[in-house]
């Protein structure tokens, strides 16, 4: 049935460079910006030379980027404009300056950067994770009492490590995240028993902030140990959403049930023992 309303306009149009005439020369190269353009066919065009539209075929053909007119121009001649119209069954190439960064958002934010696939698999930007960042405890030490991780924090710096954009930083073992958005956090406590046989139960927490004041438990990694030559690892994460790096902030905390006996936390410079590993997903 026929179209119902208004017809769409479909096409690519482009208004050629300049061109200069050349006394007894009738074919012209076709440029857009300086570069060769090819249109579909002479029927995909509007020509006026001297003021006159001319006639495809009969007055002008064209071949790849190059327009021949009928009969050589002379002195005097006037290329007044050169329109290609594009294909009309075909979007094509879309036109200079037509295609705003809100047309090319599917998921996350849009930047001049920026591009975003519209699948659902791959919601990720096309330069990637923005954030990804590796912290761990360096040294061991005696868990006589339940504790934050306060002290003897480093970024993972051995065996090709790496992490992604300014990162994470940290001050008392408080972390403070670089940009909003959603945030994976991984972390992980290593322990063993300092003394004699005995069963204790050991954690570690992520404890998290909106308000920069009260922290609340977030995710928590049980364990549990019981002869003296064991050594466990505790692990747990869980999301946050980061909407303000002022107020949203996390920190580690680590535990033992009996206080009578000695657990060790343990840690290490050259390898992630104790540790917590931070990624951002996407935006908030």
């Amino acid at each position: 049935m026929a179209y119902i309303g208004k017809t769409p306009t479909i096409g690519n149009f482009q208004k050629c460079d300049a061109i200069s005439v050349v006394n007894g020369q009738a074919a012209y190269t076709l440029q857009v910006g300086g570069t060769n353009v090819s249109p579909q066919s002479e029927n995909h065009m509007l020509v006026s030379l001297n003021g006159i539209l001319q006639a495809p075929v009969d007055s002008f053909t064209v071949s790849g980027s190059t327009l021949t007119f009928a009969s050589n121009l002379i002195t005097g001649d006037v290329i007044d404009f050169v329109m290609i119209l594009g294909n009309v069954l075909d979007l094509g190439v879309p036109s200079d300056n037509t295609v705003s960064l809100a047309k090319l958002t599917a998921t996350g934010t849009k930047d001049a950067t920026t591009f975003l696939r519209g699948d659902n698999t791959f919601a990720e930007v096309v330069s990637g994770i923005t954030v990804a960042d590796t912290w761990r405890v360096n040294t061991s030490f005696v868990l006589n009492t339940n504790q934050y991780l306060t002290a003897n924090w480093e970024r993972a710096d051995t065996y090709s490590p790496g992490y992604i954009g300014t990162g994470m930083s940290e001050s008392s073992g408080v972390f403070t995240f670089p940009q909003t958005g959603i945030y994976h956090i991984f972390h992980q406590a290593s322990f063993y028993q300092a003394g004699a046989d005995t069963h204790d139960y050991v954690t570690m927490q992520c404890q998290s902030t909106t308000d920069n004041s009260s922290y609340n438990d977030s995710s928590i990694g049980f364990g549990h140990i019981q002869d003296s030559a064991d050594e466990i690892s505790v692990s747990s994460s869980f999301i946050f959403d980061v909407t303000n790096t002022t107020t949203h902030k996390v920190k580690f905390y680590v535990s033992k049930q009996n206080g009578a006996q000695s657990v060790n936390v343990g840690a290490s410079t050259n390898s992630n023992r104790t540790y917590a590993t931070f990624i951002r997903l996407g935006d908030t």
